[in-house]
């Protein structure tokens, strides 16, 4: 499991990263919103411990913007705000949690794991950017758009997806594609891509489909 730790005090950052690390969590530190922002969506964490008066961007503006994008990464706030309206406000921004400083380690674990297994209970639904699929029930949508797609589109769709920010190239497309490699068309997957760029990406400024030339396809939110 990989935590970011959103947090400028030095010593709260050390303090929650040495307890988690002995939990065997793998943990990322960062002091500031810009920052948070960027490896939020380079990264897939599984939570986000985020505290609110950090530099540059404060935290409950990197909150709304992750879920603006359409990240569900579960997000607790750790903060020394703790008047029932700043709970609000942290919920009301796309908070899972909220948690007033000072805090005991143990309570803060605890808040951890309910997150991450009430996390794991929804994993069937994959999202990049505003781009979400539910697996389980093979719906796609974009921007809450429902998309339809082919039974082979959706599985290139969803092979993408998985390897997000990660370059395929055709022949791994190929042999994830079952019997997609026996078509006599030269330039099969340049084909199902083209069809799925068009169902995907048309219409939005944000492409999330790339070609690598020479090299092959990858899904992700940012520029390739």
């Amino acid at each position: 499991m990989k935590i970011l730790v959103v947090e400028d005090d030095i010593k709260i950052a050390s303090f929650i990263q040495k307890g988690l690390e002995e939990e065997l969590y793998s943990v990322d530190i960062i002091n500031d919103g810009a920052d948070a922002l960027y490896l939020a969506k380079l990264h897939r964490y599984d939570i986000i411990l985020l505290d609110i008066m950090i530099p540059t961007i404060d935290g409950l503006t990197v909150c709304k913007r992750l879920r603006d994008d359409g990240l569900s990464v579960p997000i607790i706030i750790l903060s020394a705000r703790n008047l029932l309206q700043d709970k609000i406000d942290g919920l009301d921004n796309g908070a899972n949690d909220y948690l007033t400083k000072p805090f005991a380690f143990e309570e803060l674990l605890a808040r951890v794991r309910v997150q991450l297994r009430d996390s794991n209970k929804s994993s069937n639904i994959i999202m990049v950017g505003d781009l979400s699929i539910d697996i389980n029930h093979r719906i796609v949508k974009r921007n809450n758009r429902k998309i339809s797609l082919t039974a082979k589109e959706y599985t290139l769709l969803e092979l993408l997806v998985r390897n997000r920010d990660k370059i395929l190239t055709e022949s791994v497309i190929e042999e994830n594609l079952n019997d997609i490699s026996k078509h006599t068309i030269s330039n099969i997957i340049n084909v199902y891509i083209y069809r799925l760029r068009n169902k995907i990406d048309k219409g939005y400024s944000l492409k999330l489909i790339h070609t690598v030339h020479g090299i092959g396809y990858t899904l992700s939110v940012q520029d390739v």
